[in-house]
């Protein structure tokens, strides 16, 4: 079965599910290899056979969403989304919360193997912490895939994953076991790693900066995009604010949120519409 089956096959299953093409055409290869495998284990000859498995058996649907589940991730992904996290948006929503009297609540939304909530909790404990000390934060941080959020768990990355790392944040941040870097324990504080499919939806919370970065807004179908930003908008406090990965769009005009001068991948929630 090469790349050209696998291709149409994708192009025709994406659609039955609500993703679009587009954002799989660069990782089609990581998840072809998935698929190949699945339809060995099914003792079935090709993808059009797999095609009429799946017309017939709507459970199996389950097993195809499962292939087509992307988890890359590295520590300061976007260096300069993490620099005015740090510089801007951190220490503002710091303030707000210890002039409110209530903690800082931040939701990492296909959190994968967990570098994205690490890293903003190293940032926050190095950096915003330094300057509100009276400041606390709660980072919710959801993925589909159990065995990510295993590995988010754990705690412990390949060096690989810390090419982008400020360096004088690694040693501090991590200890070094065998030739893994596992994440000290005061980042691990505050930090809830839980089973979320974010088409169904996302913690019963409030938060104050949202990061959904490289998932719903570069793999989901313009429909699903639309569900769920409104949902990302209903957990989103007055003025905080969302985070898109650098290459993505809204699906639609939200007239709630405003760009940030300078980082045009970070809104700010407003709170009437803008005119």
């Amino acid at each position: 079965m090469d790349d050209r089956d696998c291709t149409g096959f994708l192009q025709w299953a994406l659609a039955q599910r609500d993703f679009r093409w587009p954002g799989f055409r660069k990782v089609r290869r990581q998840v072809c290899k998935r698929l190949n495998r699945r339809v060995r284990e099914l003792g079935l000859a090709d993808f059009a056979a797999y095609r009429r498995r799946l017309e017939a058996d709507p459970a199996e649907w389950m097993a195809f969403d499962n292939c087509c589940v992307v988890t890359i991730s590295r520590f300061y992904r976007d260096r300069s989304v993490y620099e005015t996290l740090r510089e801007r948006v951190l220490p503002e929503i710091a303030a707000r919360a210890v002039r409110e009297g209530r903690m800082v609540r931040i939701w990492s939304a296909g959190c994968a193997s967990g570098e994205e909530p690490y890293t903003l909790k190293v940032i926050w404990d190095y950096d915003v912490a330094r300057e509100y000390p009276d400041a606390s934060v709660s980072i919710v941080a959801t993925d589909i895939d159990e065995t990510v959020l295993a590995r988010a768990r754990r705690g412990c990355f390949e060096p690989t994953s810390l090419g982008e790392f400020p360096t004088r944040l690694i040693d501090q941040a991590f200890d070094l076991v065998g030739h893994l870097y596992c994440i000290k324990p005061k980042h691990r504080e505050g930090i809830e790693f839980l089973p979320q499919d974010l088409r169904r939806g996302g913690p019963a919370w409030t938060f104050d900066l949202v990061l959904c970065r490289n998932i719903a807004f570069t793999y989901f179908a313009e429909p699903l995009q639309r569900h769920v930003l409104r949902g990302i908008m209903d957990r989103l406090a007055p003025h905080g604010y969302l985070v898109i990965g650098a290459h993505e769009r809204l699906p639609s005009v939200e007239p709630m949120l405003r760009p940030l001068c300078g980082a045009p991948q970070i809104f700010e929630r407003t709170e009437v519409a803008e005119r």
